[in-house]
C-alpha cells in the first residue's frame, strides 16, 4: 500500500515533529485531538479538533487518512478498536503495545515475563498494604502511583519507609485516589536514568538511538546527554532489553525504555513508551534520520533509515518561563532552537528545547 496520508491522534509537540518529518517524506498528516490550537494543528494538512470517543469524528478521520498513529500512550484502546474496525489493521504501533503501557501493573507484569528486572512492586489499595509489603522489603523508601495516566511526577507520592501510619501526605494522597488502583514500588537508590529507543519496521528490521543520560528537575525532563557515560556493557545490556520489547510486542513503529542504573551498577527498567520520546528529540539535529522520520517511515511502510549520529548532543528542555530566554539560543554557535507553538506559558509546561551539537572525539564515540 502507498501511504499518501497519515493520520495522528494527539496534537501535542511529538505529533508537531511527527508532521514535520513526515512532510520531508511528502505525506500529508490529519491529525486529531481535543485540544484547540494544538502544536501540531499549526503544521498539519487538517486537524479534527473532537474527542477521543467520537465515532462520527472517528469515521472522517478514517477515511482522510491511510494508516494510523498516536503520539502519547493515553488513548482510549476503544478508539484504536474502532479504527481497525473501520480499517483493519490500520493503527500502528498495535494496540497490545498500549494496553501494556497504559497500566503500571499490565507493565512490570510484562516487563518482568521476559526477565527484565525492575524495582520491586506490588498492587496497593489501602495503608496496611503498604505496610505489610514495606516491612518485607526491608527498603529505605517507597513510591505509590496510580496505575493509569501519569506522568512528569504526575499521580505518584514518594516516602520515606518510617511512621507510614503518621504519614498525612500519604494519607491524602490515598483518599485522593481512593476510586483509581495504586501500585507500590520499592524506592531506588540510583546514580542515573537512561533511556534507549528502538525503532522497528513492518519486516522485523530494528535501529536504535542510545542509550541517552537523562536529567530531571520536579520529576520532568530537564536535560538529554548522548552518549550516555556509562560502559559498554551496561549500554549493550540497555539496547539487548529494549530490543526484546520491540520484539515481545511485535513492534511496529518507535518505542521507548527508560531504565535506573543503581549505585551497585544494576540495571532496571522503569517505564515504557509506546511512542517518540521526550529525550530523543536531539536526534532532529544530531541525527541523518531522526525518531520521528523513523516512526512516520516505519509505520508508513518505508524503509528504515540509520540510526547513526553525526553528532554528540545536549538536549535542554525548555520548561514554562525558559522559554521567555529562548532568543539567546539563536545567535549561540551549534544550538538548534525548536519552539512549539504554545501560547500560554504555564510551570511545568514544555514550551521548546534546544539542542547542542558537539563534534564527536573518539573517546566519547568509543562510548
Amino acid at each position: 500500500m502507498t501511504v499518501k496520508t497519515l493520520g495522528i491522534l494527539g496534537g501535542g509537540q511529538l505529533g508537531r515533529m511527527s508532521v514535520l518529518a513526515a512532510a520531508r517524506l511528502g505525506i500529508k498528516c490529519v491529525v486529531l485531538t481535543p485540544e484547540d490550537d494544538s502544536p501540531a494543528s499549526h503544521v498539519a494538512w487538517k486537524t479534527l479538533v473532537a474527542s477521543y470517543e467520537d465515532q462520527g469524528a472517528l469515521k472522517m478521520f478514517s477515511e482522510l487518512t491511510d494508516v494510523v498513529s498516536y503520539e502519547f500512550e493515553n488513548i482510549p484502546v476503544p478508539t484504536v478498536d474502532y479504527l481497525n474496525r473501520l480499517k483493519p489493521d490500520s493503527v500502528l504501533p498495535s494496540k497490545k503495545l498500549l494496553e501494556v503501557s497504559q497500566d503500571r501493573v499490565a507493565e512490570k507484569t510484562f516487563l518482568n515475563s521476559l526477565g527484565i528486572e525492575t524495582a520491586r512492586w506490588t498492587p496497593i489499595r489501602t495503608v496496611d498494604d503498604i505496610v505489610q509489603a514495606v516491612q518485607g522489603w526491608k527498603g529505605e523508601s517507597f513510591v505509590v502511583k496510580t496505575t493509569r495516566f501519569g506522568y512528569d511526577g504526575k499521580g505518584q507520592i514518594f516516602c520515606p519507609a518510617f511512621n507510614i501510619l503518621k504519614n498525612h501526605d500519604l494519607s491524602a494522597f490515598l483518599e485522593a485516589h481512593s476510586s483509581v488502583p495504586l501500585i507500590l514500588e520499592d524506592g531506588i537508590s540510583f546514580s542515573d536514568e537512561i533511556s534507549v529507543i528502538v525503532v522497528r519496521d513492518r519486516e522485523g528490521k530494528t535501529a536504535v538511538y542510545g542509550p541517552m543520560l537523562n536529567e530531571h528537575k520536579n520529576h520532568i525532563l530537564y536535560r538529554t546527554t548522548v552518549p550516555a557515560p556509562h560502559n559498554l556493557e551496561l549500554c549493550a545490556k540497555a539496547l539487548q532489553m529494549t530490543k526484546m520489547v520491540a520484539e515481545a510486542v511485535a513492534l511496529t513503529g518507535v518505542l521507548t525504555v527508560e531504565f535506573f542504573v543503581t549505585r551497585n551498577g544494576r540495571l532496571l527498567a522503569n517505564e515504557i513508551a509506546p511512542r517518540t520520546h521526550n529525550s530523543g528529540h536531539w536526534t532532529i539535529d544530531a541525527c541523518a534520520v531522526s525518531q520521528f522520520e523513523q516512526h512516520v517511515r516505519t509505520v508508513c511502510g518505508f524503509p528504515l533509515g540509520s540510526a547513526d549520529r553525526h553528532s554528540n548532543a545536549t538536549m535542554l528542555n525548555l520548561i514554562g518561563s525558559d522559554v521567555l530566554g529562548s532568543g539567546q539560543y539563536l545567535n549561540q554557535k551549534n544550538a538548534c532552537l525548536h519552539l512549539y507553538g504554545k501560547q500560554d506559558v504555564r510551570e511545568g509546561r514544555k514550551m521548546g528545547h534546544v539542542t547542542f551539537l558537539e563534534e564527536r572525539t573518539d573517546e566519547k564515540s568509543r562510548r
